[in-house]
């Protein structure tokens, strides 16, 4: 194993962001194919020093150990490896965990849809399989059904799953575009890069893989991260909405977003007044007082529901990196 930075050059590259791996990366690196160039493993202040154990043990030349000082999270790490790569001239950029949950041997499968210029960003899908599923623990499948749905609002892309996935590949070009300061540094970290993604227009895909459960564990708590990623999805989805439909582009999508918004308002505020007005009096309201109040709720509803038809049609489809 090398101790010194690798020297530039393009193809595939790896980075391996850890905390308390010790168990499992060394396996993890002994599976790496030949297709890889480099790795970069980041020890995120590992408590039981994770980066000194593949320094002191591994024998694999094209890695390189990365260390903080402190430990900032799983998202920070990647993004650490990032640069490093991207500083590299890595052409595709790999993250794979180091807990053994994901087979390194399907990083050609991963990286292929980039090599053939069909995107600019992959990622795993546990899902795809459905005799899989049945080997995930319950409560990991249920708190990904609803994050993805929320993934889906939040990121713009409507036909990607799995959005807690860190099975994931970009370009190198695309991942020098993005705004490393902004992105989640914590576990919210690959819902927050679909959305960066999205505003840059990146395309992504889903690639279906299988994960292994045995004697890891993962420092995800669904229960305990569920509240907060719903909160960060509703924030995301109103940002990528103003960008998207009103700062970068406005259209008849916006317009639709606009007067259902407000039609719906109207017709909810001017029926809740109507109503106290009516019990007050014990005067029942008219016929044409209910139309006035329901009709502005249903035109406005069917101005929603356009709207989100044309959000799906909308998601990027030219992969970026091919003009770049």
């Amino acid at each position: 194993m090398s101790t010194e930075a690798p020297r530039a050059g393009g193809g595939i590259a790896i980075v391996i962001p850890c905390f308390r791996e010790t168990k499992h990366i060394l396996q993890v690196i002994a599976h790496i194919g030949d297709e890889v160039a480099r790795i970069f493993v980041v020890d995120d202040a590992c408590p039981d020093a994770t980066g000194d154990l593949v320094e002191r043990d591994g024998t694999d030349p094209r890695v390189s150990v990365l260390r903080h000082e402190r430990n900032q999270g799983v998202g920070a790490a990647t993004l650490t490896g990032y640069q490093a790569e991207i500083a590299a001239g890595a052409e595709i950029i790999v993250k794979l965990d180091g807990d053994g949950q994901m087979d390194p041997r399907l990083i050609p499968v991963l990286v292929a849809p980039i090599q053939r210029g069909q995107a600019d960003y992959a990622k795993g899908n546990r899902f795809f399989q459905l005799d899989d599923i049945t080997t995930m623990p319950r409560i990991r499948v249920l708190g990904n059904l609803g994050l993805s749905f929320a993934n889906k609002l939040s990121s713009g892309y409507w036909d990607v799953f799995d959005p807690t996935n860190g099975f994931t590949a970009i370009h190198g070009k695309v991942a020098a575009l993005l705004p490393f300061d902004k992105i989640s540094k914590g576990f919210f970290f690959e819902s927050d890069m679909l959305f960066r993604l999205n505003i840059t227009r990146a395309v992504a895909v889903d690639v279906p893989m299988q994960a292994h459960y045995g004697g890891e564990h993962s420092s995800l708590r669904i229960r305990r991260v569920f509240l907060q990623f719903v909160g960060r999805h509703l924030v995301n989805t109103g940002k990528r909405i103003c960008y998207s439909y009103f700062l970068r582009d406005f259209n008849f999508a916006s317009i639709e977003l606009i007067l259902g918004f407000l039609l719906i308002a109207f017709g909810g505020i001017f029926g809740v007044i109507k109503w106290a007005e009516s019990l007050s009096s014990g005067i029942p309201a008219t016929a044409g007082t209910v139309i006035l109040a329901a009709l502005p709720i249903i035109v406005g509803t069917q101005m929603l529901l356009g709207f989100l038809n044309f959000d799906p049609r909308n998601m990027p489809r030219n992969p970026l990196h091919l003009w770049l």
